[in-house]
C-alpha cells in the first residue's frame, strides 16, 4: 500500500481554503492583541487587534467568491469557513469586549452567551444549508443574522477605545446587580447573539 506523503491534508487545500485560514489567523491575532493589552495596557495593541476583524471580514467574503470562481467549493471549505468565523466573529469580539472592560460577572455570562449563539448559528447553517438551497444549489437567505455582523460590535468598541472610554470609563457605567457587576454596554452582545439564533428573521444572501 503506497504511503501517503506528509501533510497530505494541507496539500489538498485550495486557494479559497488558504484565504479562510487567513480569516482564522486574523481572529487569533485579535485575541492575542486583547491579551497583550491586558498585560501591558498599551491601547495601540488593542486597536491593532480590532483592526484585524475588518480584515477577517474581507477575507471571509473573498474566500467564497474565489471558491465559486475556481469551482472548488467543498464540504471541507464550508467547515473551515465556519470554524474560522467562530474565532474571528465569535471568540475574538468577546475577548476584545472583555479587554475593554466588560469584566463583571454578568458580563462574562452575556459574552459567553454571545459566543454560544454564534457557534449554534453556524452549526444550524451547516446542517440546513442543503435544505435551504434552491434549484440552483445556492442558499438564498440566512436564518438569523450572519455571525460576521459582529463586526459592528468591534467598531463600537474601537470608537470607545479611541476615545479612551475603557475600564472604569466605559460608556454607560456599571451596575451592581446582586453579587456581580453588569456593564450595560455588554447588552449589545446579548442582542447580537439573539438575532443570530432567530428562526423568524430571514436575510437575503447576496
Amino acid at each position: 500500500m503506497p504511503r501517503k506523503p506528509h501533510f497530505n491534508m494541507i496539500r489538498q487545500f485550495h486557494l479559497a481554503d488558504w484565504i479562510t485560514l487567513g480569516n482564522a489567523f486574523c481572529g487569533t491575532g485579535a485575541i492575542f492583541a486583547a491579551m497583550r493589552f491586558l498585560q501591558d495596557g498599551r491601547v495601540n495593541d488593542l486597536l491593532i487587534g480590532m483592526a484585524l476583524i475588518p480584515l477577517a471580514f474581507v477575507l471571509d467574503a473573498l474566500d467564497g467568491r474565489v471558491a465559486r470562481w475556481r469551482q472548488t467549493q467543498s464540504l471541507l471549505g464550508r467547515e473551515l469557513d465556519s470554524l474560522a468565523d467562530v474565532i474571528s466573529f465569535g471568540v475574538a469580539p468577546a475577548a476584545l469586549g472583555y479587554a475593554c472592560g466588560l469584566q463583571g460577572g454578568w458580563d462574562w455570562l452575556f459574552l459567553s452567551y454571545f459566543v454560544g449563539c454564534g457557534v449554534s448559528r453556524l452549526a444550524r447553517y451547516n446542517v440546513t444549508a442543503e435544505a435551504m438551497s434552491g434549484d440552483e444549489g445556492k442558499v438564498k437567505y440566512f436564518e438569523g443574522t450572519p455571525i460576521p455582523t459582529s463586526l459592528a460590535l468591534v467598531v463600537v468598541l474601537a470608537v470607545a477605545a479611541w476615545q479612551g472610554a475603557l475600564g472604569e470609563r466605559l460608556w454607560f457605567g456599571v451596575w451592581q446587580l446582586g453579587p456581580w457587576q453588569l456593564h450595560p454596554l455588554v447588552l449589545m452582545f446579548a442582542l447580537s447573539g439573539s438575532l443570530m439564533i432567530s428562526k423568524t428573521l430571514r436575510i437575503p444572501k447576496p
